[in-house]
């Protein structure tokens, strides 16, 4: 007999979008280690210890480009969430508050979850963002404020996570 959080198989968890997968490498991630410490000249992010983070890097490190940086200079995000339906243009100003609230937190901790653009295109908002967790993070945070519908839909190349929310 199987718990109400555990499949036949042996799966227990609640939560079956973490299960998405990329399937391909992602082109912006460092195929070389960098030089520890690396800063970012753009946003000031150093790398350190294996991964980007916030803080004063020493003036003789390394100078390159972080991932987020890059994707936004080529307008390449990694996650796109499309908010569709009369309630977004109704209370736009709370759901982005949110969003941006969300990027905030994510942000402190994780230099490279950063939201890129927010824009309206035929009768949506569309948020793209540079990391696809922040993308479906954000999406779980207005699907749990305001209910709705909620999907999750990695693109061919799996490079790019598309979340749709309607209302």
């Amino acid at each position: 007999m199987t718990s109400r959080n555990e499949t036949p198989g042996g799966f227990r968890g609640g939560r079956r979008d973490r299960l998405i997968r990329e399937r391909d490498h992602d082109p912006y991630q460092t195929g070389a280690k960098l030089p520890d410490p690396t800063a970012c000249p753009d946003c000031g992010a150093m790398f350190r210890a294996g991964r980007w983070m916030w803080g004063a890097p020493p003036v003789d490190a390394h100078r390159e480009h972080c991932p987020a940086c890059r994707r936004i200079q080529d307008d390449y995000p990694a996650g796109v969430l499309n908010l569709s339906g009369n309630f977004p243009q109704e209370h736009r100003n709370e759901i982005l508050g949110l969003a941006r609230n969300i990027e905030v937190r994510e942000k402190k901790e994780h230099a490279l979850k950063r939201i890129m653009a927010i824009s309206d295109e035929e009768g949506a908002i569309v948020i793209t963002t540079t990391d696809a967790g922040l993308a479906r993070n954000i999406g779980d945070a207005i699907h749990a404020a305001y209910e709705g519908d909620l999907g999750y839909e990695y693109t061919d190349g799996g490079n790019l996570l598309r979340v749709q929310w309607k209302r």
